[in-house]
């Protein structure tokens, strides 16, 4: 399977091939070194050795008459390794005392600061790598000889490095053969293995195209055994459950907002509906009865009051979804309770009001809304119980941690499908008779969102013929 150049698959390949290339390079490049100094050293050695077996007499008469030195016996060695043998005396006359047949340039002669290094040996073998007049590089072994801490001369052997160069260069062909066999070899192992590691990628890969905004359901598998797999397959089925809510959400607001203009039109269509009829009928000659004008009028005014209440609950609705800051205060929701008795009492008219505070715990609430909150309960109360026999509870307790402020009455109820949409705007229970009292079916939607601004919650309980009994929870702190 052909590998393309921008595809993971590929740049991990080729990148781990990389790595191992530079490294088997780098230990090639020091196995050389370490392999040439080591057999510099090992030959260096050898040939100090070679000269610690040659006899001091041999030596002595080096320096003092080299023309008459046997060279049968005592050099045999250093003959025998095809090396040149020179001697510095005291006086430094430089001779070769044996020169390599094969050697054609003259014997390299050193610095004189190297031949005074060498009269001071360390521990290690003293070499030097140096070059002939013919530019071949020849190693130069140095070792002093002493008569009686008395320096009488320096020995130089010279031996060429071709063989010893043939011997590093053959090792580092075989290092560099095993090498491309260990990179075939990784090549080969590495494709199987990372198709296999990949797999999980490319199952995302196929899980991620079937999703699209109508199929949001599909999750992905986050158990591979690879963490950093797990972790991305945990993070995009985090996002895919934020998408589905946002899209779910979205959906609900469209279908709201559908209804929302779909009852807006129709409860303003109503009172405009009247206010036309009513001018229509003016305009045909009910004018000119001042009986029948007069009541047109009254008609008129009462649609055109409903339509500027309907239009003022429009308005809090907007603001409040724009989720504005209250003028919370400490204070007291039974004393807001005891201030607005009297107007309550009003209000309900002949209708039988019971208040039942139980508790005087501080909270913090913004007045003003909280008063809008008890008025819309208790008018929905009042909307939905009998003028005469009506009766309103109105209590407050604490609970927890909570102030609970509950409106309960004896009027129509309603079933338990109605209670998952009865805070909706302009839902009502009984359609015909809410419009007839007035309402727009918008004074519960207010009510709950004052309520959640202040942090709290509204529930509502009832049955039908028994009455409704609505509950908002408001936290204390």
């Amino acid at each position: 399977m052909m590998q393309r150049p921008r595809s993971l698959r590929f740049q991990l390949l080729s990148r781990s091939l990389l790595i191992l290339s530079v490294l088997l390079l780098m230990i090639g490049v020091f196995q050389y070194v370490i392999m040439a100094q080591f057999l510099y050293k090992n030959k260096a050695s050898t040939i100090q050795a070679q000269i610690r077996t040659v006899p001091f007499p041999f030596w002595q008469q080096a320096a003092t008459s080299p023309e008459k030195i046997d060279f049968r016996n005592p050099v045999s060695s250093l003959r025998a390794g095809g090396s040149t043998v020179a001697f510095l005396d005291a006086d430094n006359r430089f001779q070769v005392l044996i020169q390599d047949p094969e050697q054609t340039a003259a014997v390299p002669r050193l610095p004189d600061q190297d031949y005074k290094e060498a009269m001071h040996p360390q521990s290690a073998p003293d070499y030097r790598i140096v070059k002939d007049e013919q530019g071949t590089k020849q190693l130069v072994v140095l070792r002093p000889i002493n008569a009686r801490d008395r320096l009488i001369g320096i020995v130089q052997v010279s031996s060429k490095l071709e063989p010893l160069q043939s011997i590093v260069v053959g090792q580092l062909l075989t290092y560099a053969g095993l090498s491309v066999l260990a990179l075939a070899a990784g090549l080969l192992t590495f494709l199987p293995i990372l198709r296999r590691t990949l797999i999980p990628l490319s199952r995302m890969t196929d899980t991620v195209e079937k999703i699209n905004a109508g199929n949001l359901d599909e999750r992905l598998p986050i158990r591979h055994e690879q963490v950093e797999i797990d972790r991305l397959s945990m993070s995009f089925n985090a996002m895919l459950e934020r998408l589905e809510h946002s899209f779910a959400a979205e959906k609900q607001a469209q279908e709201q907002m559908r209804r929302f203009i779909a009852d807006a039109s129709h409860e303003l269509r109503t009172p405009l509906t009247s206010i036309h009829g009513f001018l229509e009928v003016l305009l045909r000659g009910a004018a000119a009865d001042p009986e029948q004008l007069r009541n047109a009028l009254k008609s008129m005014y009462g649609e055109s009051k409903r339509l500027n209440g309907l239009a003022e609950e429009l308005l809090m609705l907007a603001r409040l979804d724009q989720a504005p800051v209250l003028q919370q205060s400490e204070g007291r929701l039974s004393e807001l309770l005891r201030e607005m008795e009297h107007q309550l009492q009003l209000f309900a008219g002949e209708r039988n009001v019971v208040f039942q505070i139980a508790t005087e715990q501080t909270s913090r609430f913004d007045r003003n809304r909280m008063k809008q909150v008890v008025l819309n309960l208790v008018q929905n109360a009042v909307q939905h119980t009998d003028p005469n026999a009506g009766h309103i509870a109105i209590s407050l307790e604490k609970q927890g941690d909570a102030m609970v402020f509950i409106v309960e009455d004896n009027g129509t109820g309603f079933a338990e499908e109605h209670t998952a949409r009865l805070f909706d705007r302009f839902y009502r229970v009984d359609t015909a008779r809410s419009r007839k009292q007035g309402g727009a079916g918008l004074g519960l939607s207010i009510t709950k969102s004052i309520v959640e601004l202040h942090g709290g919650s509204i529930t509502a309980t009832g049955k039908p013929g028994m009455g409704a009994r609505f509950a908002v929870r408001l936290p204390i702190a």
